[in-house]
């Protein structure tokens, strides 16, 4: 690596792991943090005075372009932990959305900003590339604000993914758009469109068809199983390689990173592989926005002291209108939340512009202007958003105090299942017994062998491969919805650092282990477990029971004295903590 590359790859390590944390001591949102950072130290910020100053070359950023392909990559990260979220069903069931709703959003939106600009003076074309280039909304942006208010899988969330979708879809069409205005070919550039929409088509189809046969049988090989370091590299190689062969076809490299997570969504790898992508996903998606405030230059600002706000203030608010007016049906309060969450620019504006600036479509002055304002929408797109929520969260209690005292409110979503940890003879049996009395459940199991056993018998999708000790999984699987937590595994010593990882993220857990013998049982119960059950104790007392019945002891007599025999065992166990303590 280059000593450059190198020095700027540790000033982000740095930025990221010391500066950020301290914004967001500050209640500063993370993705703001990240914007304010790249304006800061950039080369528009404190980096402009590198020339005089030599030492601030080594703490700012001074080539924007080097980084860009790496903040792409926080995009492709985000789209694949998207796709593994989603199923190919639920995708399915958005298709009206996306080419309804997401195209109406998209060619409304383009015609009034188009219309407004041709009003200032633009040129129809230049006017109809400045409606396309503001239309496209930041998914990156946007679906991270969506998981900070919790509602990507509401409702309102998945028609704003849906709009969402659709304009990543719409970008090879907008490029040939632009190319067609630029040069002004009239009947060709609706063949061109009409290629370019066949060919996203036949490409998503087979890159979907191939993968699915491929991608699940070769995670479950059992040459991969038995090594981890393998499994990660194919997950990356998935994610990476899927998200090239689209962008080698034309499309966007978020489309193919969506594609390649809807491969594993619904399969027993998905939670292990969200937790392997996480922390990729954070980092690049820190360095996407950074390379994003780097590239805004304040002091433009100070040319446009009044037509700057207005265009930043007016982008937000024909956005907004537009997706209020699309989403009406949801309630006006949803629908203003999810056109706030939408009424910033999107990351695709960088590239349709300097698309534009390349055909002489427009001129590189203008440009640099819309992306000005593309830039500060998109930093004041989280107090958009916490506005949106804000006005959805007081129109919701209005509407719960306007309701009648003897009305039943809607049901809330349910929750109450419980989680397995281990699905081997014990689990499997716990498994039995909950299905008979129609209680939910979902099972995390670490032998690959035994998932994929479950998951083609009647346990199906309720199975996931993983390790129960891992907290972030257990969130994954809703562990603040169940009622408790059982821990089966056979090894004591998995058994204990489960126990201890649980009750040190989750106090309040109810959590029921299984113990091999009774010294196994008092160290489960000291590291937090609320029940402990103990193989040793449970047999040799069924055993002393038969055996009293044997030596002529009454059924019921047989019973109190192991149940007996039970509660002190029971009680030596618990009180064993406290006198520890």
């Amino acid at each position: 690596m280059p000593a450059s590359h190198l020095r700027e790859t540790l000033l982000f390590l740095a930025l990221a792991g010391i500066l950020v944390p301290a914004l967001q001591r500050l209640r500063v949102n993370q993705m703001l943090g990240f914007l304010v950072v790249g304006i800061f130290f950039g080369p528009h910020g404190i980096g402009d005075w590198a020339g005089g100053v030599p030492w601030l070359a080594l703490v700012t950023f001074q080539d924007v372009e080097r980084i860009k392909s790496l903040a792409e990559l926080g995009i492709v990260f985000l789209m694949f932990m998207i796709g593994l979220e989603l199923s190919p069903t639920r995708l399915w069931a958005l298709r009206r959305d996306v080419f309804g709703t997401g195209a109406a959003q998209v060619g409304i939106t383009a015609g009034a900003i188009g219309l407004i600009a041709f009003l200032f003076g633009n040129p129809p074309a230049a006017a109809m590339a400045v409606g396309l280039t503001l239309a496209m909304s930041s998914t990156a942006v946007a679906v991270e604000l969506m998981n900070k208010q919790h509602t990507l899988k509401t409702a309102l969330g998945q028609k704003c993914f849906a709009i969402l979708m659709l304009q990543d879809l719409a970008v090879v069409p907008a490029l040939i758009l632009v190319e067609g205005l630029a040069g002004g070919a009239g009947q060709a550039l609706g063949w061109a469109l009409a290629i370019a929409v066949a060919k996203a088509a036949a490409t998503i189809t087979l890159l979907y068809v191939i993968g699915r046969r491929v991608a699940r049988p070769l995670l479950a090989s059992p040459a991969v199983q038995r090594q981890p370091e393998v499994f990660v590299a194919l997950i990356l190689l998935l994610a990476l390689g899927i998200a090239a062969l689209t962008a080698a076809s034309g499309l966007s490299l978020a489309l193919g990173a969506l594609l390649a997570g809807l491969l594993l969504a619904d399969t027993e790898f998905q939670y292990e592989v969200e937790i392997i992508v996480e922390p990729f996903k954070g980092l690049l998606m820190g360095l996407f926005f950074m390379a994003v405030g780097m590239q805004v230059d304040l002091r433009l600002a100070a040319q446009f002291p009044l037509l700057l706000p207005a265009s930043v203030l007016g982008l937000l608010v024909v956005k907004a209108l537009v997706v209020t007016v699309l989403l009406a049906r949801l309630g006006w309060a949803p629908a203003l939340q999810a056109g706030l969450l939408l009424g910033h620019g999107g990351e695709f504006a960088f590239i349709i512009l300097a698309y534009a600036v390349s055909t002489r479509l427009l001129t590189p002055e203008a440009s640099q202007f819309l992306l000005l304002v593309v830039s500060l929408s998109m930093l004041l797109a989280p107090a958009a958003a916490a506005a949106g929520a804000a006005l959805a969260k007081r129109a919701a209690a209005g509407a719960d105090a306007a309701q009648a005292p003897g009305q039943p409110r809607a049901a809330s979503r349910l929750g109450g299942h419980v989680i397995i940890g281990g699905f081997g003879r014990v689990g499997r049996l716990i498994a039995d017994v909950l299905d008979k009395q129609g209680i939910a459940y979902v099972a995390v199991e670490r032998d690959r062998h035994l998932v994929e056993r479950a998951r083609s018998q009647r346990h199906g999708d309720r199975v996931f491969s993983g390790d129960a000790s891992l907290p972030e999984l257990l969130r994954r699987l809703g562990v603040n919805d169940a009622v408790c937590v059982v821990l089966t595994m056979d090894d004591p010593r998995a058994a204990l650092h489960a126990v201890g990882a649980l009750r040190r993220h989750y106090p309040q857990l109810c959590l029921v282990a299984r113990a091999r013998d009774e010294k196994h049982a008092l160290a489960l119960k000291k590291a937090g477990a609320t029940e402990v059950v103990s193989e040793a104790v449970e047999s040799g007392l069924q055993l002393a029971g038969f055996a009293l019945g044997a030596a002529g002891m009454t059924l019921g007599a047989a019973g109190f004295h192991t149940a007996q025999e039970r509660a002190d065992r029971l009680a030596r166990i618990d009180d064993g903590p406290a006198g520890a303590a």
